[in-house]
């Protein structure tokens, strides 16, 4: 049986390639591991697939795999880590280059550090054609951390300040459980390493907290304009008419007959959000506008200067976005956007 997380980030995969995927499109798909869309591909039509992963992913042995059989469409596989290694080498002919680039639940894991985030970015940039897009999923370091600041706040009221130097630092939750290795009350935008784990799943994931400010600077240090951030609980509700068909199932629903998420379900698919960026073409039209972030090192004491920066360039960037991706919501927390019940209302 496919768990329940699993089934609601499957919904969100289908319904992003159905925004960008078009017929003859050459995609490229970041850390693509052993379990390839292979049969998405097919009914796409698309022309051209580039697979990118570590070598311990087991992607030479889906290289060999795609060579026996005839496909419809080329194909080209590389062992390499896009967040500390150069794809530039392999990128010999503009054919290599990509109309769309995907990068599913893995975007996390390279805000390590701020040089592996940004290597990703800049091999984005190299592999996507002008016009092209850069989408994913990874999960809202919005959503998680206002959990685990109210979890924090709920401890020193009950504790009454007796042991203020102690600091939880475990979430838990009917679905899952999320552990910080570092119990601090401060947001370190690289490196904020966390577990999570869902109750259906024996396995612990462990990611980093994502600071979206961040990404979004480097993303435009790398040529990549920003296009929209979106918790996954409000694309649902964009995309549901379409998809809430998928979610539908009499024994395991994870939505309620006209289609609305279950509570439980809204809890897990809040943990995510959908990340939106494009490669300006020049010669086609004048690029999306991006929130301007200053160069340099943050300071706590600046984050409401950014954060008003950024709403600010969302309310412009509104009306100057692609048709069919939906809408910016207003007001999103600095770490991301978050669902509109956790979103802090003013600065951390």
């Amino acid at each position: 049986m496919i768990p329940p997380q699993q089934r609601l980030l499957d919904f969100a995969k289908t319904a992003l390639l159905n925004i960008f995927l078009h017929p003859y499109a050459s995609v490229c798909d970041l850390y693509c591991g052993k379990v390839i869309d292979e049969e998405r591909w097919d009914e796409a039509q698309i022309g051209h697939f580039i697979g990118i992963d570590v070598a311990t992913s087991g992607v030479s042995e889906v290289k060999e795999a795609w060579e026996s059989q005839r496909k419809l469409f080329g194909c080209d596989f590389y062992e390499l880590d896009p967040c500390t290694e150069d794809v530039g080498p392999y990128l010999q002919e503009k054919e290599n280059q990509a109309d769309i680039v995907r990068c599913i639940r893995h975007l996390q894991l390279c805000f390590e550090t701020e040089e592996k985030a940004r290597r990703l970015l800049q091999n984005v940039s190299s592999l996507l054609k002008p016009g092209g897009y850069f989408f994913g999923i990874t999960p809202d370091s919005s959503t998680i951390w206002a959990k685990y600041q109210k979890m924090v706040e709920a401890y020193h009221n009950r504790s009454g300040g007796m042991k203020p130097n102690i600091v939880p630092n475990c979430i838990r939750s009917e679905s899952y459980m999320i552990t910080f290795e570092v119990e601090e009350e401060k947001f370190p935008f690289f490196g904020k390493k966390y577990q999570l784990k869902f109750s259906s799943d024996p396995y612990a994931e462990t990611h980093c907290l994502v600071h979206f400010p961040s990404l979004i600077r480097l993303a435009r240090e790398a040529g990549l304009e920003y296009v929209e951030i979106q918790n996954l609980t409000e694309f649902y509700d964009d995309n549901r008419t379409q998809f809430a068909g998928m979610l539908q199932d009499p024994a395991h629903s994870l939505v309620d007959p006209r289609g609305r998420l279950l509570p439980r379900s809204y809890d897990i698919l809040s943990l995510y959000t959908t990340f939106i960026f494009k490669k300006p073409d020049p010669d086609l039209a004048p690029p999306l506008m991006t929130p301007l972030l200053p160069d340099g090192n943050y300071d706590h004491d600046e984050i409401e200067l950014h954060e008003a920066s950024w709403r600010e360039d969302e309310k412009i960037s509104q009306s100057e976005m692609a048709p069919g991706l939906g809408k910016i919501a207003e007001q999103k927390g600095i770490l991301g956007p978050g669902p509109a019940d956790l979103r802090f209302p003013e600065l951390l």
